[in-house]
């Protein structure tokens, strides 16, 4: 097949636990239907400065377990797809900034999740999906352990607000479905107020009018996937997970603010990065990219 993205790849993150086989597959299929290389990257912490002495012998010992994940993930990718073009890299630095670095000539960064709590993903040194959602120059998918056989025909879930970012997102979801022979529903979850009272039937027109502004590019310009949309009252995250179950992916745009953290991610996509059950695409916005 002929790359539809020249130049990029699909990035693969390997970690030292093999947690990744589930996120190998998503990646090693989507880079086969793009016609784009599998790239896959295992980063190697330096050593810490207290560690000075064994410094050199636990370097080894990573790269070391490094070599052995890589292989394993390699042979699994030419396993699904014989004639795919994949490569293997060891680099130094913090795993989070390394794999954006990597993002910005990447068409999708995957990542396998350890379905960490909050408590434990705030603690542990080594919870890079977040970040890595938070910052990356391309979509980020997350491929966690929880997911469900998908339906038939596959369904892509988008979340719609008619924001810049969303349809950036909903665009996204197109495109990942056209590739994946998926239908696509898009969701406005809307969160009624608590205390002021509205006109709740006006208030729904409005937003379906919004929404169907928002999409109307985009279903123009791909007329082959098959949509739905739909605004729906209830809190984005449970309504998004929800709809997650037995979806191929789910999908949604960064619109937060702030530094290397999960406050740029913004409260729905992190809020489903461990609510979902199938893999969640976070997609920067357009200003980011």
């Amino acid at each position: 097949m002929a790359a539809t993205d020249p130049g990029r790849s699909v990035v693969l993150g390997v970690d030292a636990l093999g947690n990744h086989d589930d996120a190998l597959r998503w990646a090693a299929d989507e880079a086969e239907r793009r016609g784009l290389p599998l790239r896959m990257i295992h980063v190697v912490q330096p050593s810490p400065r207290s560690m000075r002495v064994l410094g050199a012998a636990f370097q080894q010992d990573q790269r070391r377990v490094g070599r052995r994940q890589l292989h394993l993930a390699g042979r699994l990718a030419r396993t699904r797809h014989r004639d795919l073009e994949v490569s293997a890299e060891i680099l130094e630095g913090a795993p989070g900034p390394v794999l954006v670095r990597a993002s910005r000539e990447a068409a999708y960064v995957v990542l396998g999740s350890r379905s960490l709590s909050r408590v434990e993903e705030l603690l542990s040194g080594y919870s890079i999906t977040v970040p890595v959602s938070a910052q990356a120059d391309c979509p980020v998918v997350v491929v966690g352990g929880r997911q469900e056989e998908p339906d038939d025909p596959p369904r892509i879930v988008v979340g719609v607000d008619g924001s810049a970012s969303s349809a950036v997102a909903f665009a996204a979801a197109l495109e990942l479905a056209r590739h994946r022979s998926a239908t696509v529903r898009a969701l406005w979850v809307w969160q009624r107020p608590r205390l002021a009272r509205i006109d709740e039937d006006a208030t729904l027109a409005e937003l379906r009018r919004t929404m169907a502004e928002t999409t109307a590019g985009q279903l123009a310009a791909n007329p082959d996937v098959p949509v739905t949309s739909e605004v729906v009252p209830g809190h984005p995250v449970r309504v998004l997970a929800d709809e997650s179950r037995h979806a191929l992916a789910v999908v949604v745009g960064r619109r937060g603010s702030g530094g290397f953290t999960g406050m740029r991610l913004g409260s729905v996509p992190r809020g489903l990065l461990h609510e979902a059950s199938c893999p969640v695409v976070t997609v920067p916005g357009v200003a980011e990219q």
